[in-house]
């Protein structure tokens, strides 16, 4: 990964942008009143926390990622912008050097053996007759053969080399085979063996879906540990790695909540009952990684524990501690004072729900899907949580019980930065309780927890692939900005052409306000720069004036797009295309959010609330009327030419 993306993955854009102006949710997204003009009638600034870009719909009309941001407020160029978000996101600014790509290829070449190792497991599991005890045990579990096929789970046959002698064959070397676990190293004598044996097998993703390492379950109830996880590598660590989050993204930024729950199986399972929006920390407690990263796609989440785990073993263990590491029990504990803490720090909205004893999410999922539903609905935040746990295992008429659960409950209410929700569960304790509230402020030993520092939240990193046909506008709009970039570097002299087929469609020169990533939007003011000079060809220019913190982003664009390099014409039709095609994405996606804005203004203010977005419409409006019509002309590659 990328300086930029890995800066991208770290810093929230909602809290980066609410630090200068005041937002309000507005569905996904948030809007405020834009700080780069003078306006305090029309909120038209919305900051999009999926794609981690802002725009302004009203008089300055502009956007960006958050390098564009912070350029924009503070006066800096590019490097300045990349520099100051670096130090904010704790990230040491590292050249690209050939030690770097080598660590790059070298990780890629690990994936590429993940998703060999995918493939062997899924067909001893549905192929191989030793598989048969493993099918059958998914089978009673309510698998379905299409979701055995959507989550690539496979079998691990009951043998100490068959793996190793497996993937050596096939050209790996066993130093690849333990750097991704699949071998561990035999102590006390030379070689290696199979690290899954006899096991179901569950592939672990990143939120990309790229492979980082492996879930195993026992099918012999007499082996140790029931759970064994692949161990930490440079692709696996479990404490930053969310099981099924891959298949899950979509399904929680669309209900805007996430539910965490234990085990693979519950996962896989909730799934397949139409409850998407479901992942698993693998045996891990929840960390503040995990958090960050599910705050990417939604700040409401919901922890769904068994009736053990959230019960009184857990609360009267002093909360702090709460669950062991799945490689050695599969026992789930809570710790609600760290939850709160991340919450806090995170600004998340985490609630806790507990099952009816006895009840794994998958059976509750299996038997009546509403009850699942009606459960999550039922989610009480933390501290109402613990009260209300505590109280139903104590004897509320008992005074020292009563001190006990106050003694328990207060200084997690006391952890809470907000002074409003502390009181409102100050005065919910007390109603508990039946005591008067001022003897539960003077009882706390506790000493008031001032607010935490809210830290920086981090969105994960994005595909740079170009154009794909499912992706979503966000990430087309990223792609295809790539794309145009990338043919403009290598020709750049296309401009000039590129300009005169747009001013024929009445549509406005190319500019780098097209690009709203702050590192091609500086790539693309130099190139405009290097056009507008005599003193040095256009390439040359390029490469000497090149800022040195996008000469790794520069690089990459700049390598060879197919092993022969399409003719010009070919290549200006399809940057014409391109460019029109990114116009189009933004026009559109403007025009849905504008008019979401427009509805937003008329439930609250009625119909007066229409006129100040209503010509900023028909303004986008005829802006895609005619990019449409530009992108239906048949002539346009010949024109191009």
């Amino acid at each position: 990964m990328s300086n930029i993306d890995e800066i991208k993955s770290r810093v929230d854009i909602v809290d980066l942008v609410s630090e200068t102006v005041k937002l309000r949710k507005s569905g996904k997204n948030y809007t405020g009143f834009c700080p780069f003009h003078p306006n305090s009638r029309t909120p038209a600034f919305v900051v999009f926390p999926e794609s981690g870009t802002w725009r302004c719909f009203g008089q300055c009309n502009e956007g960006g990622d958050i390098f564009k941001f912070v350029m924009k407020k503070e006066g800096w160029d590019f490097p300045e912008a990349l520099r100051h978000l670096a130090e904010r996101a704790g990230i040491k600014l590292e050249p690209q050097t050939p030690e770097r790509q080598e660590e790059e290829d070298a990780h890629e070449r690990l994936r590429a053996l993940l998703e060999d190792a995918v493939t062997f497991f899924k067909h001893h599991l549905l192929q191989n007759a030793a598989g048969k005890s493993a099918r059958d045990y998914l089978t009673r579990r309510g698998l379905t053969d299409a979701t055995i096929e959507t989550f690539g789970l496979g079998y691990a046959l009951d043998s100490w080399d068959a793996g190793l002698r497996y993937f050596t064959s096939k050209g790996y070397s066993t130093a690849d085979l333990l750097a991704v676990g699949l071998v561990t190293e035999r102590q006390g004598s030379e070689g290696f063996y199979d690290r899954f044996r006899n096991r179901i097998m569950f592939p672990i993703r990143d939120p990309l879906g790229r492979m980082a390492g492996f879930g195993a379950r026992i099918l012999d109830p007499n082996d140790v540990p029931k759970f064994l996880n692949s161990p930490q590598t440079a692709l696996f660590d479990k404490g930053r790695l969310l099981y099924g989050l891959d298949q899950a993204r979509k399904a929680i930024r669309s209900a805007d909540q996430v539910v965490i729950v234990e085990g693979y199986l519950d996962v896989i399972v909730l799934h397949q009952a139409g409850f998407a929006n479901t992942v698993s920390p693998m045996g891990t407690a929840l960390t503040e990684d995990q958090i960050r990263l599910l705050k990417r796609f939604s700040r409401r989440m919901v922890l769904a524990l068994d009736a053990d785990a959230a019960g009184e073993k857990a609360t009267l263990r002093g909360l702090e501690v709460a669950r062991q590491s799945l490689d050695r029990s599969d026992e789930m504990g809570f710790d609600a004072r760290g939850l709160l803490r991340h919450e806090a720090r995170l600004q998340a909205d985490l609630r806790v729900t507990t099952l009816p004893p006895g009840a794994d999410p998958d059976e509750v999922a299996l038997a009546d899907p509403q009850a699942w539903a009606k459960i999550i609905a039922e989610a009480r935040p933390i501290v109402v949580h613990v009260m209300e746990t505590l109280a139903a295992s104590h004897n509320l008429d008992d005074p020292k019980d009563k001190s006990e659960i106050a003694a328990r409950v207060l200084p997690l209410i006391e952890d809470i930065p907000n002074a409003v929700e502390r009181d409102d569960y100050r005065q919910r304790l007390a109603r508990l309780l039946r005591v008067d509230e001022r003897a539960l402020t003077g009882s706390t030993t506790t000493p008031t927890t001032r607010p935490v520092r809210r830290r920086p939240n981090l969105p994960g990193p994005r595909q740079t692939s170009p154009a794909l046909a499912d992706a979503s506008p966000a990430r087309l709009a990223r792609s295809l900005e790539a794309h145009c970039l990338r043919l403009l570097m290598r020709r750049p002299e296309l401009v000039y052409k590129l300009d005169r087929m747009l001013q024929q469609g009445q549509l406005r020169r190319f500019s780098p306000e097209d690009f709203e990533q702050a590192d091609f939007q500086t790539l693309a003011r130099l190139l405009q720069e290097a056009l507008g000079q005599d003193g040095e060809e256009p390439q040359t220019y390029l490469q000497t004036h090149l800022p040195e913190d996008l000469e790794e982003t520069a690089a990459a664009l700049t390598a060879p797009i197919t092993p022969n390099e399409p003719a010009d014409d070919r290549m200006m039709e399809d940057l014409t295309r391109s460019l029109l095609k990114l116009r189009l994405v933004r026009i559109s996606e403007g025009l849905q959010q504008l008019r979401f804005l427009q509805e937003e203004m008329q439930q609250e203010s009625g119909a007066a609330g229409l006129n100040p977005y209503q010509e900023i419409i028909m303004q986008y409006a005829q802006t895609r009327s005619r990019l449409d019509q530009a992108l239906g002309k048949p002539q346009m590659g010949d024109q191009a030419a």
